[in-house]
């Protein structure tokens, strides 16, 4: 019986030297988080001055680099002014590369300059793209481009680009979309309306003149109208000028009609156009 009690007391001082050597292993890794939290602290401090240096350092840097600049400026005026027109040459063009997507332009700079990518597109679909790739030194200057012939690249080039590079690529970008507007808008009439058209629908490269006949049904008799539309404006996709006429001998109705087409031309796209008055010649009468 004694001997049991030896053992129950035995087992019990064994529990608590496990409990303490417990207790102890706590207070040993809570000693090491405190020291590594006050660590981190020092090390997050010591950040917070290196970066303060390094701020007021940079400030020093700048102030050097600006009055660097002035005693430049003062010492060479012809160079430094020449160095300056190309530092705001290159910030324009990095400017205009950061905004022009949402234009519709796009680019990259290279080695020698800057390549742009112009898209067009009309009525939510998009066209053709065309390249211009301008070099900066020593002045800037049209590279390479794919831009049609007959799109007046040199005038734009010559009003704007020395100037205003943004201006260039928005007046340039304007004559290439209301271009694809228009001949997507033929393109289309050709496509969808094959069958109200006599004859072959006559344009020109710029798309800025069209030609054409189109026939429309008074009774059991079928007139054709002539169509010539003028683009004045190349920067517009919609006619300055329109002639819309009909034969002699077609009916009076027929030339009212021809008027309410007229200004219907001149106000909605093309094939949009002929799909408002498709069938309105089947509700005219005084064929005789």
């Amino acid at each position: 019986m004694e001997e049991g009690k030896r053992n129950s007391a035995d087992g019990v001082f064994a529990h608590l030297e496990r409990l303490e050597a417990q207790a102890h292993e706590v207070a040993v890794k809570q000693e090491k988080m405190k020291q590594e939290e006050e660590k981190r602290a020092r090390l997050k401090a010591r950040v917070r001055e290196l970066r303060l240096q390094r701020d007021k350092l940079r400030a020093k840097v700048r102030l050097q680099k600006k009055r660097l600049k002035e005693k430049r400026v003062m010492s060479d005026p012809a160079k430094s002014s020449a160095r300056a027109v190309l530092e705001w040459k290159i910030k324009n063009i990095k400017a205009m590369l950061q905004v022009s997507y949402l234009t519709g332009i796009s680019g990259k700079r290279t080695k020698q300059g800057v390549c742009f990518c112009i898209s067009t597109a009309y009525e939510s679909t998009y066209l053709d793209s065309y390249y211009l790739h301008l070099l900066v030194k020593p002045e800037v200057q049209i590279h390479q481009h794919s831009v049609p012939t007959f799109i007046p690249l040199e005038q734009i080039a010559k009003k704007y680009l020395q100037t205003d590079i943004g201006r260039f690529l928005s007046v340039l970008s304007d004559h290439l979309n209301a271009y694809a507007g228009r001949k997507y808008q033929a393109d289309q009439l050709q496509e969808h309306f094959s069958d109200q058209i006599e004859g072959t629908l006559q344009r020109n490269s710029l798309c800025n003149l069209l030609v054409f006949n189109y026939k429309v049904s008074s009774k059991s008799k079928t007139f054709p109208f002539n169509v010539r539309l003028l683009y004045g404006d190349l920067c517009c996709s919609l006619p300055t000028e329109v002639n819309v006429s009909c034969t002699s001998d077609a009916p009076a109705s027929l030339a009212e009609m021809a008027a309410a087409h007229s200004d219907l031309f001149s106000r909605v796209a093309l094939h949009k156009a002929f799909h408002s008055f498709g069938n309105a010649e089947e509700g005219v009468d005084g064929a005789p």
